[in-house]
């Protein structure tokens, strides 16, 4: 018999609440996403209660909550967000009998491992599922950059968040010198991050801007990508194609160094941008690894299209622990 449980996924803006079933270590079903504005509640236990107002103010005793931010310590603080919340008094504040606390891309993970096929659709390397065996690469640019692994043995599988996007930086062409030596102006040292994130589609156009002796007009990360992808801005353009294909070597990296058989590029912003992946050199990126090139050819490379991965997912990690 199936539980029923809340799962929510807590962001900087906005914290995403649902009604999932789990069974058998596993979420089974998904109920349509509540969406709030955390700067409308002054804490957690008050964005919950009005969750429980709007479900007719009887929720299930049973919580899976994904954080972005580490999901460990006696307090968990949020990096755009005045919430805390203290795992400790979880079952008082909210009035449930069982927890699980994850970092939102490990709850990603969690979502790669257990969502079904439709759910992801070809990027590159071959039209094929992704294996149900061995080790997924999980990339997902954001306001950072994060990186995830899953190992799986048909059903078994086991998550393991990293901090991949803290890599360094590879250049491999005159112009990524270029943005390379832009950022190391300000970083000591340059992470993939400082490039592939959505923050750094910033440094990207402005460094192609410098190239082409244009005057620089500052411009934050939406707008650039907002001129990008309503195609208005040549510039912004390029700066995406750069982007896309610096993603597609860094993706390829981490596979490499993880020994993937598959891949899942995850994330909000892949999904905006899922065309120009497509389009862009990220595929031949992906699979420039030398030696490694036939390798790299056979593995399949997805963006996960889950309506809501951090929820799913979150679901999914209560359900191992508890279903």
């Amino acid at each position: 018999m199936s539980d029923s449980i809340v799962t929510v996924d807590i962001g900087g803006t906005h914290a995403r609440f649902a009604i999932a079933q789990v069974e058998g270590g596993r979420c089974i079903a998904l109920g349509e996403a509540t969406t709030l504005r955390t700067s409308d509640h002054a804490s957690f236990q008050r964005a919950w209660q009005d969750f429980e107002r709007q479900q007719g103010g009887t929720l299930p005793r049973a919580v899976a909550i994904a954080v972005a931010g580490p999901a460990h310590g006696e307090i968990i603080r949020f990096t755009n967000n005045p919430w805390i919340i203290r795992p400790a008094l979880i079952g008082e504040k909210l009035n449930v009998d069982r927890h699980v606390i994850v970092n939102d891309f490990e709850a990603v993970g969690h979502a790669v491992a257990q969502a079904d096929e439709r759910y992801f659709e070809r990027l590159a390397g071959p039209d094929a599922p992704l294996p149900a065996s061995g080790t997924i690469s999980v990339i997902g640019p954001g306001t950072g950059l994060g990186v995830a692994h899953v190992w799986r043995e048909g059903r078994d599988y086991r998550v393991q968040a990293t901090e991949g996007g803290h890599i360094d930086f590879a250049p491999l062409d005159s112009m990524e010198d270029a943005i390379l030596a832009r950022l190391r102006t300000r970083h000591r040292r340059v992470s993939v991050e400082r490039i592939v994130s959505g923050p750094g589609i910033v440094d990207i156009y402005e460094t192609l801007a410098g190239l082409e002796g244009r005057a620089i007009t500052p411009l934050d990360d939406r707008a650039i990508w907002t001129r990008a992808m309503e195609g208005d801005d040549s510039l912004a353009a390029a700066a995406m194609e750069r982007f896309c294909l610096s993603l597609g070597s860094v993706a390829g990296d981490l596979a490499l160094a993880q020994g993937a058989s598959g891949v899942v590029i995850a994330g909000g912003l892949g999904l905006r941008i899922r065309d120009s992946l497509v389009r862009s050199g990220f595929p031949e990126r992906f699979v420039a690894k030398g030696r490694f090139e036939n390798f790299m050819a056979a593995i399949p490379v997805k963006l996960i299209t889950h309506p809501q991965p951090g929820l799913f997912g979150a679901a999914a990690a209560f359900a191992r622990d508890f279903a």
